[in-house]
């Protein structure tokens, strides 16, 4: 479904990404995991179109120069620079870290614009399914989105994305500042989030509560690729214990 191929990224002169190549095949879930600043964000803002779109407003306004070289594959089709909306139009959907909701509409106002390049049926078909992944926004669909803890803010966001029917879900840190109860209530959605069909690529820091469910998993360390394997093989092995599971 989606190959990535020695791909490089320079911010001016310093390199993010060092010659990663990946894979994700339809159906599975997997897992990108690092420290802060090893390139997680970068390589799921190049998947989605947001870093060419930054990209081009630099040139425009002459300030920071950004390198994108490599190949990205989506489908067969080559979507290294390709607008962020037709990757989004075929199926590639980004949920980021304190990603942006609309604080003055309310919590299905919220996913009803998210669903803007949908039919109408089919928003709300998905509305009822992401309320049933999140029974906690059920009792708050009247509330303000700013009004809500960040913690249940998260959940909007997972939530408009699936309003926006994805093929892929990109999930940049969505466990970041969750209590251990909500990161528990987040595994399982994204697990019935794969049982709709839904691929999904998550990027993040905590590694312990995703190896379990990841089919496969990346290890990325100063924008190179480090080790990779099945979640049991990365779960196994020494020195993902010791620096990402603390055993």
């Amino acid at each position: 479904m989606l190959e990535v191929k020695d791909l490089t990224v320079f911010y001016e002169n310093a390199i993010a990404l060092n010659g990663v190549s990946l894979e994700v095949q339809k159906g599975e879930i997997v897992g990108i995991f690092g420290p802060n600043g090893a390139g997680k964000t970068t390589l799921m803002n190049v998947i989605s179109g947001l870093l060419l779109d930054r990209k081009k407003k630099e040139a425009r306004k002459g300030g920071e120069r950004i390198t994108i070289l490599g190949e990205l594959r989506f489908e067969g089709e080559d979507i290294l620079n390709a607008e962020p909306s037709h990757r989004v139009k075929k199926g590639i959907v980004l949920v980021r870290e304190r990603h942006p909701i609309f604080r003055d509409s309310d919590v299905i106002e919220n996913m009803k614009i998210a669903g803007y390049l949908r039919k109408s049926q089919e928003v709300k078909e998905a509305i009822k399914l992401s309320l049933e992944l999140f029974p906690q926004l059920k009792s708050l669909k009247s509330r303000k989105a700013g009004l809500l803890s960040g913690g249940e803010q998260q959940m909007l966001a997972i939530a408009m994305a699936l309003v926006a029917r994805p093929k892929l879900l990109l999930m940049d840190e969505p466990l970041l500042g969750l209590s251990p109860a909500l990161q528990l209530d987040l595994i399982r959605a994204i697990k019935e989030i794969r049982e709709q069909g839904i691929t999904v690529l998550v990027a993040e820091q905590f590694a312990r509560p995703l190896l379990p469910i990841v089919d496969r998993g990346y290890i990325i360390e100063n924008g190179t690729l480090t080790l990779s394997g099945t979640g049991q093989e990365l779960m196994n092995n020494p020195e993902v214990r010791a620096a990402y599971l603390g055993l």
